[in-house]
């Protein structure tokens, strides 16, 4: 099994959807994980050419549930898209799946309904 599909399976389901693992890190400490959202323009995004994308929002840091006795920190960050047309750049809110009996923790929530940061 490789690295990146043993750490899908211990993240919220739905997010390899979402994401790409762009670095992880075990330290004595820590295990640290980096995902920068895919590249996806939603369906009317897509055929307006106006809409093109503008790099990235900031990394925001998400502890996760502890794994082996050590915390999770995820290191997401979101896509940054530009409307030509009114000069607004923007980036979506994202959904992760409900599972049920689950619930996204705070910081989750507030990071895929914001701006792409945790206040």
């Amino acid at each position: 099994m490789k690295t990146a599909d043993a750490i899908w399976m211990c993240l919220p389901e739905g997010m390899d959807e979402l994401f790409e693992i762009v670095k992880f890190e075990r330290t004595d400490k820590a295990y640290d994980i980096w995902l920068d959202e895919k590249k996806k323009l939603s369906d009317e995004d897509y055929r307006n050419p106006n809409i093109v994308a503008r790099g990235y929002t900031d990394y925001v840091t998400v502890q996760d549930y502890p794994m082996r006795g050590r915390p999770v920190y995820l290191y997401m960050r979101k896509n940054k898209w530009w409307d030509k047309a009114t000069s607004e750049i923007f980036s979506y809110n994202l959904e992760l799946p409900n599972e049920e009996g689950t619930r996204p923790r705070a910081g989750f929530v507030a990071f895929f309904k914001g701006d792409g940061s945790v206040d």
